[in-house]
Parts: structure tokens; C-alpha cells; sequence
């Protein structure tokens, strides 16, 4: 029986093309899901295969943080600047306008304050929940050598088998208690364990010593921390040395909302993880763009 298709021009069925498969740019991430894949290129652009995530969930633990008192008067300006927004559910749906097309990033960990143990952490989500908010992962507090870490270790595990379930990428957070030493060894133990037991992919801090054993070891992104306010030039000093030494990208928080301008500064941040600027050229773009803000603001 003939095809019904009555065009009368010929097939263009083109066999001496062989189909291409294309494929994906994320390190470790090739045997996923359709659906997992695209939300991760969402996070990371496929052009630079990194991203910029702003990180404002400091909220969860310890309440109206110094430049998240007013999210809606500090951060929802800088959502167009940013690849994605790792936030809470709370603040995502009384704050961000649903009309953003960017990606977002939500917190499905938590329990503790900072009154308390804070590697006594709980599931704080439900994956359907996650996924009626139409996000593009979901984060995980993952607590090597604290108090709590088989059950820190264990959330973790079954956010992933959840997200496999429903193709949600999972990111975990690598926290380091008071006591416990920064370095790469840590890093690399606290990294690969995740990576190991399933996560798409890690964030983590940055250390200045054998930072790219810690990547290059761990056979998932890793995204880096910013961490505790510095100065502009270190902030994007460290965001620099963390991309170069392999790193996925940045999900940065403090040292972008609590800048003196931080409307100028992830813009800077930006030029860093995407275009491989200079710090000192970050830093006088940081500079440039801040005055034109300020000039507008007058």
C-alpha cells in the first residue's frame, strides 16, 4: 500500500547521511534521561558547559540573612544575570515572578537552625512538589565526617533514586563542620562519596592547594561555593582559579548579594566563568559598571 502522502516531490531521505547523535557537553552526565539532560543544559549553558547559579537559601537555617532581609528588592533584579536560582520552595513561590524563564535550583534539605547540629538534616521536600514548581534540580546538604553523616549520606541517596524516578537532577553540597579541616583531601573524600552514590553533580569549596585534584577525581561537575564575603578582586580571584582548575561553574551567594554593588558583581562573576576574563579585568568591568549603576541610581 502506498505511503499517503501525496507530495510529489521527491523523498529527501538523504542514506548516504549517516544520523548524527549528539553528544551531551556535561562531564558524566551522557547515559541520562531526555528529561534529566534537559534540565541540566537549563543550569549549564551548553556554549561554556558552566554556569552561574545565585545561591540565596541561606534562609532555611539561619533566617533574614544580611542582603536577603528583602529578596524581592535584592535579588529578583539579578535573576536575569544569573543561569539559575538555588533557592527555597518558600521563597519561590511567594517571590519569583512565574513569568522567569530562569532555571531553578530549590533546597530540599533541612531541620536544624543554627541554634542547633546542623548535620541533623532531614528530606525537607517532596520530589512532587519539586517537580509541580517545575524546577531544574534539586540541592542536598551532605554531611561528611559530621555528627549525623550515614543519614546526611542516606538523604541524599534517596533524593537521588527520586530523581532518576523523575528525571531531577540532584546536587549535592558538600558541608564541612567548625572543627573539620578545608583541603583537598577532604574534598576529594566528601566529592567522590557523593558522586559515587549518585549525585549529577557537586558543589563544593575552593581551596587553593591541589583544587584540581579534587575535580578531576570527581567523575561529576562540581560546582564551586563562594563561601564567606571577600573583596571583590578575591571573590573573583577565586572564581577564576576555580574554573580554570576545572570547575563547572559557581554558585555563589554572599559575595555576590552583599557586594556594594551587586548588580555589577555577578556581571563580573559572569565575564569570569563564561568568557575566562581575567580577575583584574573582571574587577575593572566590576568597577565600570558599578559607576554607570550608581550614575543611573542618582
Amino acid at each position: 500500500m502506498p505511503e499517503a502522502d501525496f507530495n510529489t516531490k521527491e523523498k529527501e531521505y538523504h542514506p548516504e547521511i549517516p544520523q548524527k547523535t549528539t553528544p551531551f557537553f556535561l562531564k558524566g552526565a551522557g547515559s541520562y534521561d531526555w528529561g534529566m539532560k534537559n534540565r541540566l543544559a537549563r543550569t549549564f549553558d551548553p556554549k561554556s558547559g558552566r554556569t552561574v547559579m545565585l545561591a540565596v537559601d541561606h534562609g532555611y537555617f539561619q533566617g533574614p540573612t544580611t542582603g536577603l532581609e528583602r529578596i524581592d528588592l535584592s535579588i529578583i533584579p539579578l535573576i536575569p544575570y544569573c543561569d539559575a536560582l538555588f533557592c527555597t520552595r518558600g521563597i519561590l513561590r511567594s517571590l519569583v515572578p512565574p513569568q522567569s524563564q530562569k532555571p531553578m535550583v530549590l533546597r530540599a534539605s533541612g531541620g536544624p537552625s543554627i541554634l542547633r547540629e546542623l548535620s541533623n538534616e532531614e528530606i525537607a521536600m517532596d520530589m512532587e512538589d519539586a517537580l509541580r514548581l517545575n524546577a531544574s534540580g534539586v540541592g542536598i546538604q551532605v554531611f561528611i565526617g559530621g555528627e549525623f553523616e550515614t543519614r546526611s549520606v542516606h538523604n541524599m541517596t534517596r533524593l537521588v533514586d527520586l530523581g532518576m524516578r523523575h528525571g531531577m537532577p540532584v546536587m549535592a553540597v558538600t558541608a564541612v563542620g567548625k572543627d573539620m579541616k578545608r583541603d583537598a583531601q577532604y574534598f576529594r573524600l566528601a566529592c567522590r562519596i557523593c558522586a559515587e552514590l549518585g549525585a549529577t553533580y557537586v558543589k563544593t569549596y575552593y581551596v587553593e592547594e591541589d583544587f584540581e585534584t579534587v575535580t578531576a577525581s570527581c567523575p561529576v561537575p562540581i560546582v564551586m561555593a563562594g563561601g564567606k564575603k571577600l573583596p571583590e578582586l578575591d571573590a573573583l580571584t577565586m572564581a577564576y582559579n576555580a574554573v580554570q582548575g576545572g570547575a563547572a561553574g559557581v554558585d555563589m551567594g554572599r559575595n555576590i548579594f552583599q557586594s556594594d554593588s551587586p548588580e555589577a558583581m555577578i556581571q563580573a562573576v559572569r565575564a569570569v566563568v563564561h568568557e575566562n576574563m581575567k580577575p583584574q579585568h573582571a574587577l575593572d568591568l566590576y568597577r565600570t559598571l558599578k559607576d554607570r549603576i550608581d550614575r543611573e541610581k542618582a
